[in-house]
């Protein structure tokens, strides 16, 4: 929840509060899980670890390249960074228990702005059940995110993106194509249908299901955020299998066929290359859990991954920041 400004003070940027005011600002009033055993405010947190071990992993967001400040509000980014790294943790079958956050902005930054971004954070991880418990603040020209997230296998054997076979099925739980086709729309001038610019800002993770699909036998998983086709080939390769994907089991929602019709856009290029939904793909060496939907199999051969059977010719997989 974030404090209102001191009297006098309408409009104050980080310059104005300063690190440690700001820092005050945005942990006043927060709850923490039980596996926060020690919060923000000291030199490092202490979070609990049952089984021994931790998974972790980082994301680094950047103004102006993940996201467009005309586009999202604070809070929707907050959010939606936050969102990126906990499925990472959800993709090894880990149950999230931390987030710990690096910002980096410019001193002429609003603190209402701050404030929104830890908003969403905040509100992100209590979706996964988890605290932020704590980070860094320093200068930079632009405003940077880089969030760490923390997590449990609660004894499990982690799902790594190395364990598909020949024979297992593919599925995946989660939206597919919607923060894509809410770009598409984004960048046509639009802001509606407000559903799919929706899911642009703020994507949905299913964070439960990773754990689920570790204790279900999943032999492969991986956290869609660049495109279907790009993360499955990070399966692929790891595996050294084939991933056949069928197109027919991926359903085309309504409201994505209308978005595609007015845009001049087959909506399933989005399903199959579109990132930033979070959903999970998995393999498995039997029927997958309920509310998984089986989209495909793994065959002998490769390492690569195809559509129908075939090469997929409808251009690039997926998201590369470094390639064109």
């Amino acid at each position: 929840m974030a404090t209102s400004p001191p009297a006098g003070e309408t409009n104050p940027t980080l310059a104005d509060v300063g690190e440690f005011g700001l820092i005050a600002r945005v942990t006043a009033g927060r709850t923490q899980p039980a596996t926060t055993l020690l919060g923000p405010g000291d030199d490092a947190a202490v979070v609990a670890a049952p089984d021994g071990r931790v998974v972790a992993c980082t994301d680094t967001a950047v103004e102006g390249v993940h996201w467009r400040p005309d586009w999202s509000t604070p809070e929707q980014v907050g959010r939606k960074v936050a969102a990126a790294n906990l499925a990472d943790v959800a993709a090894m079958g880990a149950v999230p228990t931390a987030l710990l956050v690096g910002l980096a902005c410019p001193a002429s930054t609003p603190v209402a702005d701050l404030s929104g971004y830890a908003d969403g954070l905040w509100a992100e991880a209590a979706v996964a059940g988890v605290g932020v418990v704590g980070g860094d603040v320093t200068s930079a020209g632009q405003v940077v995110l880089s969030v760490t997230a923390l997590g449990s296998l609660e004894g499990r054997a982690p799902v790594t993106r190395a364990g598909a076979r020949a024979g297992d099925v593919l599925a995946v739980r989660g939206r597919l194509g919607w923060a894509a086709a809410g770009w598409a729309v984004l960048a046509r001038g639009f802001r509606s249908p407000v559903a799919v610019v929706g899911a642009h800002r703020v994507p949905e993770p299913p964070y439960a299901a990773g754990p689920e699909a570790a204790a279900a036998g999943a032999t492969a998983m991986i956290d869609v955020s660049d495109g279907l086709l790009a993360d499955l080939g990070h399966v692929a390769r790891a595996s050294g299998a084939l991933v056949d994907v069928r197109s027919a089991a991926l359903e085309v929602p309504a409201r994505l066929a209308d978005v595609g019709r007015a845009l001049g856009v087959d909506p399933l290029h989005w399903l199959l290359t579109g990132g930033e939904d979070h959903a999970l793909a998995a393999t498995f060496p039997g029927a997958p859990p309920a509310g998984w939907t089986v989209i495909g199999e793994v065959r002998e051969g490769g390492p690569g991954v195809l559509v129908d059977g075939r090469g997929y010719d409808g251009g690039p997989e997926g998201w590369d920041h470094f390639r064109r």
